[in-house]
């Protein structure tokens, strides 16, 4: 029953970095990734659609985006979507594709973008520390009606500290790497 509480909480530790992924795959470093764009949502026949079920996703050159989309009828409500996201980007439609091309990032924009990065790892960090905490009480009322002794209780309060400890240093990586690649130019 303990280690079910222990891969509970590996569970949520890994939802919880993979949110932090998520959400930073969105983030424009000045470099093209389909990442960017693949999960805008596109009013397609009254169904708001993501991008990346319409077409495909290119990046011919670092700086560039190219999305063909499957059905050409589609191009307008593609542009419109991207013009109304927070990307910034001006979409240029020539009646096949949609190029958006990556303008440099300004040093405001980049310091701006760092501090974004540091509170989505932060959120992450929350969540894996809320999971921690849960197994933590869910472990001492175990001790409580005497389902696991005192020291099992405190070897698997242990285990918990650890996998917490592994998630919060992957958090740490990933929240690094991308300010890395948003410092870079």
């Amino acid at each position: 029953m303990p280690k079910a509480v222990i891969d509970q909480l590996k569970e949520n530790s890994e939802k919880a970095l993979g949110f932090l992924r998520a959400s930073l795959q969105g983030i424009r470093t000045g470099r093209a990734h389909p990442g960017l764009v693949s999960d805008i949502k596109v009013d397609y026949f009254g169904t708001p659609t993501p991008i990346k079920n319409m077409g495909s996703i290119n990046v011919p050159e670092a700086r560039q985006l190219v999305i063909v989309p499957w059905d050409k009828t589609a191009l307008k409500a593609i542009e419109k979507a991207i013009q109304a996201s927070s990307l910034g980007i001006n979409p240029q439609n020539d009646g096949e594709s949609i190029r958006l091309n990556m303008p440099e990032l300004t040093h405001e924009r980049r310091v701006e973008l760092n501090k974004i990065v540091n509170k989505t790892a932060e959120d992450a960090r929350i969540g894996v520390r809320n999971a921690r905490r849960e197994a933590i009480e869910k472990l001492k009322k175990m001790e409580k009606d005497s389902e696991i002794t005192e020291d099992e209780l405190k070897k698997f309060q242990k285990t918990a500290q650890d996998e917490t400890d592994s998630f919060i240093k992957k958090i740490d990586e990933i929240a690094a790497e991308k300010e890395k690649e948003i410092l870079e130019k």
